[in-house]
């Protein structure tokens, strides 16, 4: 006796659960993507017809591929390949766009070199779905994918995908094997690691690598606190020693080590020698705003760490973070004039006659309290 529809569609799987909520729209917008609202808004916007921004466009259309109305998670799956580029390229190049979202749309747009290079250009898409494309993208793209040393170091799927790439130039695959064999990855099972070790450190190294100094794993076994987020500080002497054994890493695993541990670990991170390894800390999913505000604040912080902060603009909607970045003399002055005017009255005020600041935000403040302070012309 065949089935029903009725009991067909019930012993159907669920959709997955959707890895963003709606929170990633604007409040006005999240009707579109409201699962307990009318089927037909829903589609209207699976059809890429609702007004929404290229960016909100994309986290909806992805929102959608999870609906329960099968229809609609058919018609979004569609939408997501068939989309102008009008709104494609602004929104794909767009580092606030959800993770996850960049992921799906380089899973579905890999394919277009166009499109690939704009996704593995941005620092927030997924270290996963670029592996996922390293293999067999195109020669540009591959070249992009080498050249971003922190996503080589912190997912080394990527290596190994990427030697599998026939499009990859063999002079673009030995460059990014011998970085990542001096940055401390091994990978065994890639012939053309095992030939950049040799390059390096010569046939003795083919079978055996020098040492990489301590991994995170062990460090992390050694001193459990650095794992645990609501850990205390450590006390001086185990930090000391816990300091020691981390600047004995290699690059590979200090990166490793800024996404897995916490606070403490991170702090001992940020200020490492090598520009990659701190900004593996300020990118890390786990980094607090209090972090990034220390990191805002510290004039001897790696211009590229400030570049990613004073770049995000969530971070930059926090008050004290801009005011931070204005005041911090390695922050371009271009932009930190920018944020100057945006700054209350009183701070501003208080740079035009604070000597600490760089001259350029000194100079600039002084104007705009004279400008403000200027008697109106004569009225007629």
């Amino acid at each position: 006796m065949s089935e029903t529809p009725e009991v067909a569609a019930a012993e159907a799987p669920a959709p997955a659960a959707c890895p963003i909520s709606a929170e990633a729209l604007p409040p006005n917008m999240r009707k579109y993507v409201d699962s307990k609202g009318p089927v037909p808004l829903r589609m209207m916007a699976a059809k890429a017809l609702a007004p929404l921004s290229p960016a909100d466009m994309l986290a909806a259309l992805f929102i959608l591929t999870f609906d329960p109305d099968e229809g609609v998670r058919q018609t979004a799956e569609k939408s997501s390949v068939t989309l102008p580029d009008r709104i494609l390229a602004p929104a794909l190049r767009d580092e606030g766009v959800k993770p996850p979202v960049l992921g799906f749309f380089l899973g579905r747009l890999g394919g277009n070199d166009a499109y690939a290079e704009m996704l593995i250009l941005n620092a927030s898409t997924p270290d996963e779905a670029v592996a996922a494309v390293a293999s067999k993208c195109g020669v540009k793209a591959a070249e992009i994918i080498g050249e971003n040393q922190l996503r080589l170091l912190r997912h080394e799927d990527i290596v190994r995908q990427l030697c599998l790439n026939p499009n990859a130039t063999p002079a673009l695959i030995d460059r990014t094997c011998d970085f990542s064999v001096r940055s401390g990855l091994v990978l065994a099972d890639v012939p053309q690691m095992k030939e950049a070790r040799v390059r390096l450190f010569g046939p003795e190294a083919a079978e055996n690598p020098p040492d990489p100094g301590p991994t995170a794993d062990e460090i992390l076994g050694e001193y459990s606190e650095l794992a645990d987020e609501s850990a205390s500080p450590m006390e001086e002497g185990k930090r000391l020693n816990a300091t020691q054994r981390v600047s004995k890493m290699s690059i590979a695993e200090k990166i490793k080590l800024a996404s897995r541990g916490n606070k403490e670990a991170r702090g001992l991170l940020l200020r490492d020698a090598n520009k990659l390894v701190a900004v593996a800390v300020i990118r890390s999913p786990r980094v607090t705003d209090g972090e990034v505000m220390a990191a805002a604040n510290n004039r001897a912080m790696h211009d590229e760490v400030l570049r990613v902060v004073y770049s995000d603009r969530e971070w930059t909607k926090m008050y004290p973070i801009k005011l931070a970045l204005v005041k911090n003399p390695k922050v371009p002055q271009a932009i930190a004039i920018r944020f100057l005017a945006t700054l209350r009255e009183s701070d501003v005020k208080s740079l035009a006659r604070d000597k600490n600041v760089p001259n350029a935000v000194q100079t600039h403040a002084k104007k705009m309290v004279d400008k403000k302070n200027a008697p109106s012309g004569p009225k007629h």
